[in-house]
């Protein structure tokens, strides 16, 4: 499916950009989050004028006044998603629908206004467009892609914003986690949580990655890669990680994840992969799942597999639960349903399989 339509945006390109050899350079060993492209997109809004001067232009810093709400009241959502390279070389986007959808429901939350779901895709497809040349080699990695929308207005009342600026900047992208590294080991937050029912969980914003902050800085101290949250309420059930779904494979071949419910937030990747394991004819219980269950099934050996899943680490398998308890050993090798559906929806992605949900859309 091809993303080309007529665009709104006024289109300037970067005069001094770096050689293609400079850039083939950089793009060999990106990381993660560190090597930029060259241009970006932003669009303004004006309360009584409405969304407006949709530019792509020369990456640059941003001029904003010390008082802008976004600095002292936190009005900020993003989204995370990625241009793929297809074998015949063309950039790919993967679900961008349901990323702008997500997008507006996370302003509706932070009492935002409301960018069109087609200024959005716009946006995006304008970007990579232009700056195609910076996705990496299909080995490599991808070009991920970070819309963001701030408030900008100069004021200190405590109401939302009568001004904002929607962004589109976007970075070359290897592995989230090495690829040396083997599955991870995720350390289980016992005392500080993620989101409570009634708050930002299932919105995007910058808050709730804040929020997880410390207990990531615990799991490191404790050895581990990534951070497991409980629920606000009891902290018995298993919700989300720092910045991913969480899946268990069953014994019996079910695939287990928390149920949606407003504390946790909507992943793509997490419904794709749902999708793909009823297309592999696997049972789906999205339910409750008790931390302590839990630990008694890795034990048992009824829990076979468990898995993060999301944009930017895409399919992660996950080892050892550690906490102030003790150590659970889920697995010490990535197991065979994780790189079955992995390799499924990477397949998808980058374009070397067929696309039976039409989420591919060709950039153009």
């Amino acid at each position: 499916m091809s993303t080309t339509r007529e665009t709104a945006f006024t289109i300037t390109p970067k005069t001094d950009a770096i050689s293609a050899a400079e850039r083939a350079a950089l793009l060999a060993n990106p990381g993660f989050g560190r090597v930029f492209s060259d241009h970006m997109a932003v669009v303004t809004y004006t309360e009584g004028k409405g969304w407006h001067t949709p530019e792509i232009m020369p990456r640059q810093p941003l001029m904003l006044d010390p008082a802008a709400s976004v600095l002292h009241y936190a009005q900020e959502i993003f989204e995370g998603m990625k241009a793929y390279r297809a074998p015949n070389g063309d950039a790919l986007l993967f679900r961008p629908e349901a990323n702008a959808r997500r997008f507006r429901k996370s302003a509706e939350r932070m009492a935002m206004a409301q960018l069109p779901e087609e200024l959005f895709l716009d946006a995006v497809n304008q970007l990579v467009k232009l700056d195609a040349g910076w996705i990496p080699d299909p080995e490599v990695g991808t070009l991920y892609l970070r819309p963001f929308m701030i408030a900008t207005e100069t004021a200190l009342g405590v109401k939302p914003s009568a001004e904002y600026k929607f962004i589109v900047i976007a970075c070359a992208a290897g592995d989230y986690f090495s690829k040396d590294a083997g599955p991870v080991t995720v350390w289980v937050e016992e005392r500080t949580v993620r989101a409570s029912r009634g708050g930002t969980g299932e919105a995007k914003c910058g808050g709730n990655y804040a929020a997880s902050l410390t207990a990531q800085q615990e799991a490191k101290a404790n050895g581990c890669h990534q951070v497991l949250f409980l629920d606000a309420n009891e902290r018995k059930w298993i919700e989300e990680m720092g910045g991913m779904n969480v899946m268990a494979v069953m014994e019996d071949g079910t695939l287990k994840t928390p149920p949606l419910g407003g504390t946790i937030l909507p992943g793509i990747t997490r419904d794709s992969l749902l999708t793909l394991a009823r297309d592999k004819g696997m049972t789906i219980k999205e339910e409750p799942y008790a931390i302590e269950q839990l630990y008694a099934d890795a034990d048992s050996g009824r829990l076979r597999e468990l898995f993060a899943c999301g944009t930017a680490a895409v399919v992660t398998p996950i080892g050892t639960l550690k906490s102030a308890e003790g150590d659970h050993l889920i697995s010490g090798q990535t197991g065979e349903v994780t790189a079955s559906l992995r390799k499924t929806l990477c397949d998808i992605q980058f374009g070397r399989a067929e696309d039976p949900h039409g989420w591919m859309h060709r950039v153009g």
